[in-house]
């Protein structure tokens, strides 16, 4: 058995009817050499390599009266006939239709009465094509995780099993047992908490001491102060999605040529996209955005669970007009938002949030979710996954692309992931059903905001195509 880390816990606690906390996976495979592929030869097929997956049978168990954070336990089989199901893209099958379609499912909570994840094998593409549509709760798994497992589940061959937690006694679940075990770890926190009070004034005495040495920056943001935009108010359960591909080789170009970060290149677009839509929406783009961007604070690719990460939150300089200064900001805002972060302790929130009080923690975050009209933080979650480097086969059919989401947070509106798989940039955007009229506004407004960065820079604005994507699907 294996107890819920505080990242973990949160992830499970902030989830309400109205904010599902499951994270996306979407893999695009073309099946025209595979005769006869369908839904039972998927099944027969996958069932080992998901097996191989040990966390796909972990089963939380509660603690008697929530006096501690719930337990994983590891199931012997996968219930192959609830786990994986089955789904049709509407015609005329492009990328449009199954964005619809994985906007469905992921309106939906996952069932707690069985291991978090489900597995939709979607017909009805364009050209020979299938869609793979994997959800599971970033209880967990954080994107770190989600993408070892998903290199493991696309290699050529199937995986031995392994990951699998000891073996545990047949009392193990018994409630005295459960709870002698809380006590000792509530014995174990409380002796940690004077060493993890004094880590924290000294890493906020370091943040203040190196803010008064930069001295005041207008064009970022204050810290812990989003300002009032179109994104944020009070979520609804339904969800939106929309995908776009870009080259990956145009995205580290022009990195190279400016002299920055993938990240800052990532960063920057979406400031652009996002300074564009609130022009449309707000009808002025005055103040920057605050971001919250996930990092991993563990990035072995041996992984396969948890939630090991912290947020940086930089500033995203929508109110500049001109794509080059936007990326000089944004630039100078991720490097003040990193140094911050290392100065206060990577692993400082992490180990805060071990106390959060599973009794009352779910109340006060269901009551935030239905009344929260700005997240108190950031304006919006916009992560940077680095997928496989190597282009999955499923015997035989080729995964084409990967898309990934995480999920939205209350008070905000839209979730950007952009996951790199071989030599595509793959961007996702996942909204609640009132953010935007067409969630493919916002990848248009992102495809065109990197557009005009490369122009501004003296690149060429012809992207390059990626041949084996599906057609781009343009906003209505």
């Amino acid at each position: 058995m294996r107890r819920l880390n505080g990242v973990d816990a949160m992830m499970l606690y902030s989830e309400t009817p109205e904010i599902h906390m499951h994270t996306l996976k979407i893999g695009v495979l073309d099946v025209s050499d595979v005769g006869g592929f369908d839904f039972e030869l998927f099944r027969k097929i996958a069932l080992p390599r998901l097996h191989a997956l040990a966390p796909l049978r972990y089963q939380l168990v509660d603690i008697p009266m929530k006096l501690h954070h719930p337990m994983w336990v590891q199931n012997a089989e996968i219930d192959v006939d609830y786990h994986l199901r089955k789904a049709r893209v509407a015609e005329p099958g492009g990328r449009r239709e199954l964005d619809q379609l994985i906007g469905e499912i992921a309106s939906t909570p996952l069932d707690r009465n069985h291991p978090l994840w489900e597995m939709y094998i979607a017909d009805g593409l364009a050209d020979n094509k299938i869609a793979v549509i994997h959800k599971v709760h970033h209880v967990l798994a954080d994107g770190m995780a989600s993408a070892n497992q998903l290199a493991m589940a696309i290699q050529p061959h199937p995986p031995e099993i392994g990951g699998q937690m000891p073996a545990i006694r047949p009392d193990s679940t018994a409630p005295g047992n459960l709870l002698r075990g809380a006590a000792r770890d509530h014995l174990r926190q409380f002796r940690r908490l004077p060493k993890l009070v004094d880590e924290t004034a000294k890493g906020v005495v370091r943040v203040r001491r190196k803010a008064r040495e930069r001295g005041p920056n207008p064009d970022l943001a204050r810290n812990f102060a989003p300002p009032p935009t179109f994104i944020n108010h009070v979520v609804g359960p339904g969800r939106r999605f929309a995908t776009a591909p870009l080259a990956l080789a145009d995205v580290k170009e022009t990195a190279r040529h400016l002299g920055v970060t993938l990240n800052d290149i990532v960063l920057a677009t979406a400031a652009g996209a996002l300074r564009e839509l609130q022009l449309r929406y707000d009808g002025a783009a005055d103040s920057p955005l605050i971001a919250g961007v996930p990092v991993s604070v563990n990035t072995s690719q041996d992984r396969l669970a948890g939630n090991e990460f912290t947020y940086m939150t930089p500033s995203l300089p929508v109110h500049i007009a001109d794509p080059l200064q936007r990326v000089r900001l944004t630039a100078t805002s991720t490097a003040i938002a990193k140094e911050n972060h290392n100065l206060l302790g990577p692993n400082l929130l992490p180990s805060w949030l071990t106390y959060l009080p599973p009794g009352m923690a779910p109340r006060v975050f269901r009551s935030q979710a239905r009344r929260v009209e700005s997240a108190m933080v950031m304006n919006l979650t916009v992560s940077n996954v680095p997928g496989p480097r190597e282009r999955g086969r499923f015997e035989g059919a080729v995964i084409n692309e990967i898309y990934s989401v995480g999920p939205i947070v209350a008070g905000s509106g839209m979730n950007i992931t952009v996951w790199s798989y071989v030599d595509q940039l793959s961007i996702s955007v996942l909204t609640d059903d009132r953010t935007l009229k067409d969630p493919h506004e916002a990848t248009d407004a992102l495809i065109a905001s990197f557009s005009e960065i490369r122009e501004a820079s003296g690149l060429t604005g012809e992207l390059t195509p990626v041949e084996l994507a599906m057609p781009t699907a343009p906003a209505l």
